[in-house]
């Protein structure tokens, strides 16, 4: 699993001019299922994710979490966090996993953060052709690899 972390400011996504997720000060997480991942590489990176300290603290050093913020987190799932270009201009996306097995780990991965991460949860749709928004606080990006 492979996921893009941005601390957030605000976030959202639209499908066809309709947001379909929102939210303020948070953590979009732009999230890539590799072709071996199981429910295992979700549950640490769901783990990690809520606790992940990258929010100041009234001394200006990162030691908040989204939860310690109140902050929300906006769920977009991106296959081609799987793209690869060394070789040739067009990328190969052999290692994304195929959608029928990355959908039902993207929706696990959204409803395990939904129950049990204790923040506000929205997303994208798995899939779709989104346009994702955001304002990159910071900025702090990280990459979180499983």
């Amino acid at each position: 699993m492979r996921i893009v972390i941005q601390r957030v400011e605000r976030a959202s996504v639209k499908i066809n001019e309709t947001i379909s997720g929102a939210i303020e000060h948070g953590l979009l997480l732009l999230a890539g299922i590799h072709e071996t991942d199981t429910k295992k590489e979700i549950d640490w990176c769901c783990r990690k994710i809520s606790k992940l300290r990258i929010f100041e603290d009234e001394d200006g050093k990162m030691n908040r979490s989204v939860q310690d913020v109140g902050g929300g987190l906006l769920v977009v799932s991106q296959f081609t966090l799987y793209g690869n270009a060394e070789k040739g201009n067009r990328p190969s996306f052999i290692e994304a996993a195929k959608p029928d097995k990355a959908e039902p780990l993207y929706d696990y991965m959204v409803e395990k953060l939904k129950n049990e991460s204790g923040v506000i949860v929205e997303s994208g749709e798995f899939g779709a052709m989104m346009d994702v928004e955001l304002i990159n606080s910071g900025p702090v990006t990280l990459i979180l690899e499983r």
